[in-house]
């Protein structure tokens, strides 16, 4: 699941955004200035940032330049929404680093289409329907886990969780991240519930003498280990 960066100051139409874009299955954050869309980056990196052109505090085009001067940042992919449609604005926000750029007033499914076509290019791991790590290969699709030359069997809960670390090899997901991602942010799960599925995963997941590809980071959370190479 995708996380989106609504940076928009019109709150009918940010709502609009957060609904449309959930409703596609994508994980949706919202701000409604620059000041605070750049602190939201710096808690939880997006995988793409939707951001308007005129935003209080700090302009969208700013933000941009920042998101592309920083190495934890540079590479987030950014759409930026505004009602410029001038070509010298557009070739501007394109030179400060923009992927796309929609003009307003644009229809839900142009910017749902915009926003799958700039992900399949830069994060194709969380774009696409198969993601694959190793000999791990999972197949959103179907909803169809193998490693290797076997099919692993999982539960919906271990394959959102699976299909969230898959996203992201080598980070590390916090307890809290993994029940926002899996289990979402409106529903009451105990901490201690993301052990006891990333338990059930691993059981499904390895054969005796097999590489666990989980990795436990103590005192922080669940990673995939990059230096796993499917054995």
């Amino acid at each position: 699941m995708a996380k989106v960066l609504v940076v928009e100051d019109e709150e009918a139409l940010s709502q609009l955004l957060s609904y449309n874009l959930g409703k596609e299955g994508f994980e949706v954050a919202t701000s409604f200035d620059g000041d605070e869309a750049l602190m939201a980056v710096d808690e939880e990196k997006p995988d793409i940032v939707l951001l308007d052109w005129m935003l209080p505090n700090v302009s969208g085009v700013e933000i941009c330049r920042r998101l592309r001067a920083q190495t934890e940042t540079r590479d987030i992919p950014v759409i930026m929404l505004t009602a410029r449609g001038e070509e010298e604005d557009r070739i501007r926000g394109l030179d400060q680093g923009a992927d796309d750029y929609v003009t307003k007033p644009f229809s839900m499914s142009e910017l749902v289409a915009r926003v799958r076509a700039v992900l399949r290019r830069t994060r194709p791991t969380i774009a696409g329907d198969v993601a694959t790590f190793a000999d791990i290969t999972l197949d959103r699709e179907t909803c169809r886990v193998r490693r290797a030359d076997r099919d692993i069997h999982l539960g919906p809960t271990e394959f959102r969780l699976l299909d969230v670390l898959m996203q992201r090899p080598g980070r590390v997901f916090s307890r809290e991240q993994l029940l926002d991602r899996v289990w979402g942010h409106d529903v009451y799960v105990e901490i201690r519930t993301v052990d006891v599925h990333v338990g059930r995963l691993r059981k499904a997941l390895n054969r005796r003498g097999e590489q666990d590809p989980i990795r436990t980071v103590r005192s922080s959370g669940y990673a995939l280990d990059e230096t796993y190479g499917g054995r």
